[in-house]
């Protein structure tokens, strides 16, 4: 492409960027929706900055940090979601024009702006959409490698192992990159080529220097995030094949990332893959995006997958899609994309606006989680705020707890604030509210309780020694949906046993 027409492509990749940009921002700042409780967790790690946190890396909360300097409200907690996707797709266009060229790149941009999976991590706050970000801009320097020689060769394998450190800063997913480019050197002999001792110990070096931190924070921890990150798998003694869960789990994916894009994906690479008519940059980006679609599949054969844990898959297999598509000349199927997925993007940001748009459409069950903890919160602190007896606020759910903590954070300012505490149900904590914020006897003796799990709060009342002043706090969702908590005060804490196998209290 000529070097006007190039130019003018980038131009155009950023203009759309910028605008859609700036739409998603907006609706991040007219949205009456409240905090998902997970981005209420993220907001209290970032009040105390560290190189580590008990379920994720620390990248999600110093990006929070940094963006509430200002202001706690909840659009300044969202506000590097829409901005690393931003850098995302940015970063998609300078990697497929290295690899086919400004035509491909424009397209691609736009495509994956309008994914269905990009339009969530846009608007919530949470790990993939930085992890996307490093990624992307990793996966970019990877492939400018070949171009590049001497010193300069150096400086770029630093650059994309030290960029290769803030994902794994961002979501231990990063590793699907590292067995991205195992597999690339495995395949491909001019891969080996370009991995010349020094770039090697280049890229290795930077990504140890950034990860280090990171590391020994886990050591401190026992592995804390390690451990998390595992048990996730889920990988019990009990029953491992659930092939409905694995075939619900790829039904996701159409969701996740596109109808079109996903069908095409799959047949492409089964297509090419038979023929054995793959040219060089296809080769390199299969290599970066089926292991997480293999290897999440087969995750969700053995227990259970969720449809966003494939995201470290999305930029290369966008890519590969729309080269595909244009290369196929199947264009009419690349704007039925882009048109089905910007009418998709279009409902998703008109629901964000106004939540009663999507009670009308039926789709009020989607936004549940992010109603209603504001209420629930004030309920709690109201009442703390009138019996000055209390000694402690405890609650029996990591979702409330996280959402109190957020929006009951004017009352926990306070001086004579009573803390909040978590009821642990288990022997050994599940969370990290658990874990930091117990509920124990030296946390005073008359405890307001709430609690919004049903099931555990007779075991929660049976941990004191006296129980009363219960009331019943109802909010509604939407015209269907509401959540209901008891709140109650509890004297004389002196948890129960727990059964020494199961960990759970013992019933009577």
């Amino acid at each position: 492409m000529p070097a006007d027409a190039a130019m003018s492509a980038w131009r155009m990749a950023l203009w759309i960027t910028v605008a859609l940009t700036a739409v998603r921002l907006a609706a991040i700042f007219i949205t009456p929706l409240e905090l998902y409780p997970d981005e209420a967790q993220y907001w209290l790690w970032s009040r105390t900055l560290d190189f580590g946190y008990f379920s994720k890396p620390p990248m999600v909360a110093w990006a929070i940090w940094a963006t509430t300097l200002g202001s706690d409200a909840e659009p300044f907690v969202r506000l590097s979601a829409p901005l690393f996707q931003a850098a995302t797709a940015l970063g998609v266009f300078v990697l497929a024009r290295r690899l086919y060229g400004s035509e491909v790149a424009l397209a691609a941009c736009a495509l994956y702006h309008l994914m269905p999976g990009v339009q969530l991590s846009s608007a919530v706050v949470a790990t993939d959409a930085p992890l996307l970000a490093a990624l992307t801009w990793a996966l970019a320097t990877y492939v400018y490698l070949p171009q590049t020689e001497g010193r300069r060769r150096w400086v770029a394998a630093g650059c994309a192992g030290g960029l290769l450190g803030l994902a794994f800063l961002s979501k231990y997913a990063a590793i699907y990159a590292l067995i991205g480019v195992g597999l690339h050197l495995l395949v491909s002999r001019e891969a080996r080529r370009v991995w010349t001792p020094g770039a090697i110990a280049a890229a290795v070096g930077a990504l140890a220097v950034v990860m280090a931190p990171n590391l020994i924070w886990n050591a401190r921890h026992g592995f804390s995030t390690v451990q998390h990150t595992a048990a996730n798998a889920n990988w019990s003694a009990g029953d491992l094949f659930h092939p409905v869960a694995m075939l619900d789990f790829l039904g996701s994916q159409f969701g996740v990332f596109g109808p079109i894009p996903f069908a095409v994906l799959v047949f492409g690479a089964a297509l090419l893959a038979w023929r054995r008519r793959l040219a060089g940059a296809d080769l390199t980006l299969l290599c970066f995006a089926l292991p997480p679609f293999l290897i999440v599949t087969f995750q969700a054969l053995l227990s259970r997958a969720n449809a966003n844990w494939t995201a470290a898959g999305y930029v290369a297999g966008v890519i590969l899609v729309t080269a595909w598509l244009l290369r196929w000349r199947a264009r009419g199927w690349f704007i039925a994309a882009l048109a089905t997925q910007g009418l998709l993007a279009a409902a998703f940001l008109a629901f964000v606006i106004s939540p009663d748009l999507a009670e009308r459409a039926g789709m009020a069950n989607g936004f549940k989680r992010a109603k209603g903890w504001s209420q629930m919160t004030e309920a709690l602190t109201d009442r703390a705020m009138h019996d000055l007896r209390v000694s402690a606020l405890a609650v029996d759910d990591r979702f409330m707890f996280n959402a109190a903590a957020y929006y009951g954070r004017d009352y926990f300012a306070r001086p004579d604030a009573a803390p909040l505490r978590m009821w642990v149900r288990t022997a050994h904590p599940q969370n990290q509210a658990e874990a930091e914020a117990p509920l124990t006897a030296a946390d005073g003796e008359r405890i307001l309780a709430l609690s919004l799990e049903p099931d555990f709060t007779a075991e929660m009342k049976a941990d004191f020694a006296t129980v009363g002043d219960r009331e019943f706090v109802n909010v509604w969702l939407d015209g269907e949906r509401s959540r209901r908590a008891e709140i109650f005060v509890g004297e004389g804490f002196a948890p129960q046993p727990r059964d020494p196998v199961t960990g759970l209290p013992i019933r009577p």
